[in-house]
């Protein structure tokens, strides 16, 4: 039977350890996004709500592989509720960005617990992530004000996505992650 590691736990560990949960909680609310927009025949906004989902559970990977990787415990929670019910688009998008305001929110604590705590190295670990939100609330950002200046019309922010793409690159920066990508 294996043997549970037990480290002591810190507030950065407490933290990354509720972090995984709300990445996976994330995850979860991007697939319900795109469900709905590949219900009302919206392909492109669909895939990249797809692609962010798989983007979001990657991200808890990688969290789950460095408390591995630094010997703590890791326990995969459940998730927090999914909204599924929206009146229009824009609600989908809107939710989205406030979703990435909150994650970057807490990778700001953990940074910050990190730094409190003298744990340089996680402190470089979330590093990658403080810049990873950037990206994620400007492209939120971006997609919000394009709707808005196309009045709602989904044709052409459909257009835009596939001109633009999703914005799913691969980052070779990204820390490693557990069974690896998707």
């Amino acid at each position: 039977m294996p043997t549970i590691k037990k480290h002591p736990r810190s507030k950065f560990y407490e933290l990354l350890q509720q972090q995984v949960r709300n990445e996976f909680n994330a995850s979860q609310q991007y697939v319900a996004l795109a469900v709905w927009f590949d219900n009302d025949d919206l392909p492109q906004l669909a895939k990249y709500f797809y692609a962010q989902a798989i983007e979001e559970r990657n991200h808890a990977m990688a969290l789950v592989q460095y408390m591995m990787d630094t010997d703590h415990h890791v326990e995969i929670t459940g998730t927090g509720e999914v909204r599924n019910d929206f009146a229009d688009a824009r609600e989908l998008v809107e939710l989205a960005l406030e979703q990435e305001k909150e994650v970057a929110a807490d990778i700001k604590a953990l940074a910050k617990a990190a730094r409190d705590e003298d744990d340089y190295t996680s402190e470089q670990f979330i590093q990658w992530f403080l810049k990873e939100q950037v990206e994620e609330i400007s492209k939120l950002t971006t997609l919000l004000n394009v709707y808005d200046r196309a009045k709602g019309d989904l044709f052409e922010v459909e257009k835009f996505l596939h001109r633009e793409g999703t914005g799913d690159g691969d980052d070779a920066g990204m820390p490693p992650v557990a069974g690896g990508k998707l």
